[in-house]
């Protein structure tokens, strides 16, 4: 399985298939598919709807009590963390350290370089599964 494999999924907020996936939903679909690695199902997952603040409180949450570990050289599969509408609100996953995998709002999942505008002045870190 590659990652091209998840490319046009349609974004659905709180999604977790292959019909729609938020980004949280793309994240997990990629690990129970891709790794045989189950994530847990609403960890980090909050409405759109949800204040910026408390979405963002929900990400480093699970984040800081999961079996994640932050990283500074990235690999595929890392979780990528970026400030989009509150600090630490969007995740995606690592394709190669300079591209990731992505769902964003009212759009379809996608494969695109981080290190191109908006993108690095985003970023928040990257973390590695302990499966990793």
């Amino acid at each position: 399985m590659t990652f091209s494999s998840f490319v046009g999924i349609p974004h659905l907020d709180l999604g977790l298939t292959r019909a729609g996936a938020d980004c949280y939903g793309l994240v997990w679909l990629v690990y129970a598919e891709a790794l045989g690695v189950e994530l847990p199902r609403h960890d980090c997952i909050v409405a759109a709807e949800t204040p910026p603040a408390e979405r963002a409180a929900h990400i480093a949450g699970g984040l800081a009590s999961g079996p994640w570990r932050r990283v500074e050289q990235i690999r595929p599969f890392d979780l990528l963390l970026f400030n989009v509408r509150a600090q630490g609100d969007h995740v995606a996953v690592a394709v190669t350290p300079r591209l990731m995998l992505h769902n964003h709002a009212r759009s379809q999942s996608a494969i695109v370089d981080f290190n191109v505008t908006p993108w690095p002045r985003r970023f928040a870190g990257a973390y590695r599964h302990e499966s990793q």
